[in-house]
């Protein structure tokens, strides 16, 4: 099993599922992407396309031994996995996505496709709510406090929708997310730490780089998102997730056939399988009881 971690995370996100896994006798690993914590970066900026992302995940398999696996992936990690379950089918037992659901090909480049949902007047950024990386550099401990809290279950209901629909001006993204007074149960200052830290030493470049390589994939894959997934397929989100709000799960249900169970978790932000770790784990064990019967 590979899961597979999104932005701004850390192969640490899946802190909570490997033990479980490994207990219950499945390989569970768990790589940071590329340009992320413990990796290179890429030598050239269009290497963070997610059909190379895809590739990676491949080559980690080749490098195992490994046949075959399922695919675990949360934000782009979810795309990417679905991605790569389109470009290698042979390679991927099942697919287990977190927050973002499989999506269909825009008719559109998808950084096009994006400037629909920025509110009028303001600046397009392909980055997520138009951050840009000296801001999410300046103080790494104060980036990953805000963006964790303000995309949570925990944050105030409203929170999300507003940071979607006033997009703050660009250098000012983390401005408009509040302090939280305490850091929320699911997230440690220990848990904090460890991102913060890795942030602090790669920057956030080479984690941006595959929104700035959307395009390059529309362009040259013209599988992704229009050959869909036959494999066995499970989907987890938190209703407070603004994958999930402003998301559609009709593609995915068209596109996936064997899309056996679609779960949504009351009170739940974007961070799933940190927030509800529990319910996430069970989920994931009885889909792989059922699928991959011993």
């Amino acid at each position: 099993m590979v899961l597979v971690h999104g932005f701004p995370e850390l192969w640490y996100s899946w802190r909570h599922q490997l033990p479980v896994l490994a207990a219950a006798g499945y390989h569970a690993v768990a790589p940071d992407l590329r340009g992320y914590g413990s990796t290179d970066p890429s030598g050239s900026d269009d290497g963070y396309a997610p059909s190379n992302m895809a590739a990676d995940l491949v080559g980690l398999l080749n490098a195992l031994g490994a046949d075959k696996a399922v695919l675990v992936g949360h934000d782009w990690g979810a795309n990417i996995a679905w991605a790569c379950a389109e470009l290698y089918p042979e390679r991927v037992v099942a697919v287990v996505a977190l927050g973002v659901p499989y999506r269909s090909r825009p008719p559109v480049p998808p950084t096009e496709a994006l400037r629909q949902f920025v509110p009028a007047g303001s600046d397009f950024s392909p980055y997520p709510l138009g951050v840009t990386e000296p801001e999410l550099e300046a103080d790494t401990h104060r980036t990953m406090r805000r963006f964790m809290y303000a995309l949570s279950g925990d944050a105030p209901p409203d929170l999300v929708p507003r940071l979607f629909n006033e997009r703050a001006a660009p250098g000012s993204v983390l401005d408009s997310m509040p302090e939280p007074g305490k850091l929320p149960g699911w997230l440690s200052d220990a848990d904090l730490d460890e991102y913060a830290q890795a942030y602090a030493r790669t920057g956030f470049r080479g984690a941006l780089g595959v929104y700035r390589n959307q395009d390059q994939d529309w362009v040259e894959h013209l599988e992704i998102g229009s050959v869909g997934v036959a494999q066995p397929a499970l989907f987890i989100g938190g209703r407070r997730d603004p994958a999930v709000l402003f998301g559609k799960l009709e593609p995915m249900e068209a596109a996936v056939p064997n899309l056996r169970r679609i779960v949504l978790l009351p009170n739940c932000g974007h961070w799933t399988q940190q927030e509800r770790p529990h319910d996430v784990n069970f989920e994931l064990l009885d889909f792989l009881q059922r699928e991959l019967p011993s």
